[in-house]
């Protein structure tokens, strides 16, 4: 069973979220390349933060103790961070204005630390992703994975979606209707899959023009069990 065409998938999520003008409420939209670039590195690495500390824990509590997560990192002055020695993460990690999870503090530093690297190469964090295309997202992706600290799986996507870079996500509702219609099998995150499901965006994107984040949320939103 093929993925439908975009058409279909668009008017289901219109009959499922209220109508056109319901489901158009609900989307979201990216920034503009322009936008991006201009993202200060201390904002990636909040947000590379936060998404790591949010993974596997209640987000509310994130939330509300952000405040002081900016106050004992330095606002995520990437300079600042890297200059941090051992004995100061570990001080950090016993802090209880922030959550005391000693391995996760010690991401703090090694995101700071590609950033910095990626900086060196490109300008900045926010003009290196600038200049990714649509189509080799799902490499952002594996490299966030492959060169960060704890930015695999959903983290590294929704740290780039929460800074408003376009990405597709793959949620629950989405995944499970890429694989009932046999846009990929075995595991999602393999390469191969990973390749399989931004080209079946990428052809979501030709016959729609719309940004990535907005074409996941229309595959959501025509499938499983949410509903307006």
């Amino acid at each position: 069973m093929a993925a439908e065409p975009f058409d279909t998938l668009y008017r289901r999520a219109c009959e499922r979220k209220g109508g056109q003008a319901g489901l158009e409420r609900l989307l979201s939209q990216p920034l503009t390349s322009a936008q991006v670039a201009a993202i200060p590195n201390d904002r990636v690495l909040a947000a590379m933060t936060k998404q790591v500390f949010k993974s596997g824990f209640v987000w509310r509590v994130i939330e509300q103790k952000w405040p002081a997560f900016e106050e004992v990192f330095f606002q995520f002055d990437v300079d600042k961070v890297l200059l941090m020695p051992d004995e100061m993460l570990e001080q950090k990690a016993t802090d209880k204005r922030i959550v005391r999870n000693y391995k996760k503090v010690m991401t703090v530093r090694e995101n700071a630390m590609l950033i910095a690297d990626l900086s060196r190469e490109h300008g900045s964090f926010g003009q290196f992703v600038s200049g990714i295309a649509p189509q080799d997202i799902t490499g952002l992706w594996q490299l966030l994975k492959r060169r960060g600290a704890r930015l695999g799986g959903n983290t590294g996507p929704y740290m780039l979606r929460a800074l408003g870079i376009d990405t597709f996500l793959l949620s629950q509702d989405t995944l499970t209707y890429l694989h009932q219609h046999e846009v990929y099998d075995g595991g999602a995150t393999s390469q191969r899959s990973l390749a399989a499901i931004n080209k079946q965006f990428m052809d979501w994107q030709q016959q729609s023009g719309r940004p990535l984040c907005q074409l996941s949320q229309i595959v959501a939103y025509s499938w499983g069990s949410n509903r307006t």
